[in-house]
């Protein structure tokens, strides 16, 4: 998600939850993601993962597909990006509820832990984000700039 804020762009993202995670803030965000079967419509996978990890419906907003980006592991992220509506029905983007995950911590410990897989989220700027994304995940901010800015000059030309 994206909005304006002081006529910059800010996008939303998440913390990873964890203890690989715990105390990093370089490359250690994240957009909500998650798999999906070649079955599923990739739209529909996003909003799932995104309740799943938030707590929240998706909020309404005018969602266009970023893209498809491969990933350093070599698995494809295919994202969406919308800003949300005002008005959002109580969303508050600051104060998510993730789902949790079964991780033997400390490792070799045969000690099973549950973790959120997000911790936090925050809006944060471009340069924000470029900084506290992981590697995989900043071409999306370069598309979302692209598609933004395409559309400006779109809407002007319409003028």
């Amino acid at each position: 998600m994206y909005r304006f804020a002081d006529s910059t762009v800010h996008v939303w993202i998440a913390h990873m939850g964890g203890p690989f995670w715990a105390g990093k803030e370089t490359a250690a965000w994240s957009i909500p993601k998650g798999l999906y079967d070649g079955d599923e419509d990739p739209w529909q996978a996003a909003r799932r993962e995104f309740t799943e990890e938030t707590g929240y419906p998706v909020p309404a907003a005018a969602f266009f597909t970023l893209g498809t980006f491969r990933q350093p592991s070599g698995k494809l992220l295919t994202a969406f990006a919308g800003a949300p509506d005002a008005g959002t029905g109580g969303f508050d983007p600051t104060k998510i509820s993730s789902n949790t995950f079964a991780l033997e911590w400390p490792k070799g410990s045969r000690v099973l832990r549950e973790y959120p897989e997000l911790d936090r989220a925050e809006w944060t700027s471009i340069a924000g984000a470029r900084e506290r994304l992981v590697k995989g995940q900043r071409p999306l901010l370069d598309a979302l700039l692209q598609h933004l800015e395409d559309t400006e000059t779109e809407e002007n030309r319409m003028l």
